[in-house]
């Protein structure tokens, strides 16, 4: 089997689509479907099916799925090895991140990164915790960086940041001339949540609990999945939000939102660096990572 071919059948499994890998291969149609033909001939094997504009992989496409994802990283990794042995980093790095460190931080560690070794490419995959995990098992990523943690035997989690959380508010809010405030007054006032699914409402409802309280005590207005969405409400005036100090940064810089603390609580929360356990990594996410490493106080520092 040829790798080309093995590379657009994963694609294809991967998008679903016939179209899309072509599109994200900058390859014809007719090219991508000769490509699946060929195998499915040489093995003798149905690999996918066309159910409309949508592909679905067969039991044994899937077989194929795990053995040619393993085939590619393998040949990848073997290059690496090479160019590492001749003086030379070369490679891609398979990342995923949360929200935060996939916005706020990774890409400036990245950008420094290239710097040093600019042969290096990087794809960054930002979603959920549980999304970024979920690929990092499956072998769809080398690492992640993520704002929560949990029980999972087929992955290994290290602190490696941290991130402040703060209660943001409009220019023209009452609370904007205040230092702080408490948790009563936060109850008391309009509030937009993050999804239940995010880290920074994970650690303000623990604080809340800690506190004696509910987070159905909040006088919830809006439930919104993006912290960017959520700038623009608190912009607009819809409500008060808890969060992440990176990401209002530039608009507190500019004076489009206020940030004030909430008294007694210091609203801190750590990123994790996650791996799949017994996974041997490539050269240059090695050598990538002992550079995240060496960076955490710089990160740390910027956050201050």
């Amino acid at each position: 089997m040829e790798m080309r071919k093995l590379d657009v059948f994963c694609k294809v499994v991967e998008l679903k689509s016939f179209t899309r890998a072509a599109e994200a291969m900058l390859l014809s149609q007719p090219t991508i479907s000769e490509h699946i033909r060929y195998l499915e001939e040489e093995l003798e094997q149905k690999l996918v099916d066309r159910l409309g504009r949508t592909v679905e992989v067969t039991p044994a496409g899937q077989i194929l799925y795990g053995y040619a994802r393993k085939i590619l990283q393998t040949r990848r990794e073997a290059l690496q090895a090479i160019e590492q042995y001749s003086g030379k980093l070369v490679g891609r790095i398979m990342l995923g991140c949360s929200t935060i460190p996939g916005t706020y931080i990774l890409p400036g560690l990245i950008g420094g990164f290239r710097k040093q070794h600019p042969s290096i490419k990087a794809s960054l995959s930002i979603n959920s915790s549980r999304i970024i995990s979920k690929k990092v098992l499956a072998g769809g990523l080398e690492f992640g960086v993520v704002g929560a943690r949990w029980n999972d035997n087929g992955l290994s989690w290290s602190e490696i940041f941290s991130d402040e959380l703060t209660l943001a508010v409009h220019p023209a809010h009452p609370w904007a001339s205040r230092k702080n405030v408490s948790l009563q007054d936060v109850i008391q006032e309009p509030f937009i949540l993050r999804e239940r699914a995010s880290g920074t409402r994970k650690v303000f409802s623990e604080i809340l609990e800690k506190n004696g309280l509910k987070e159905s005590s909040l006088q919830e207005v809006a439930e919104i999945g993006s912290t960017a969405a959520i700038k623009e409400a608190v912009k607009a005036g819809i409500g008060v939000s808890v969060l992440s100090r990176r990401a209002v940064r530039d608009e507190v810089d500019c004076g489009r939102l206020v940030t004030v603390k909430i008294h007694g609580n210091r609203m801190y929360r750590p990123f994790y660096l996650i791996q799949r356990k017994n996974r041997e990594l490539s050269p240059v996410v090695s050598v990538f990572l002992e550079y995240l490493k060496l960076h955490e106080d710089q990160v740390a520092n910027a956050d201050q």
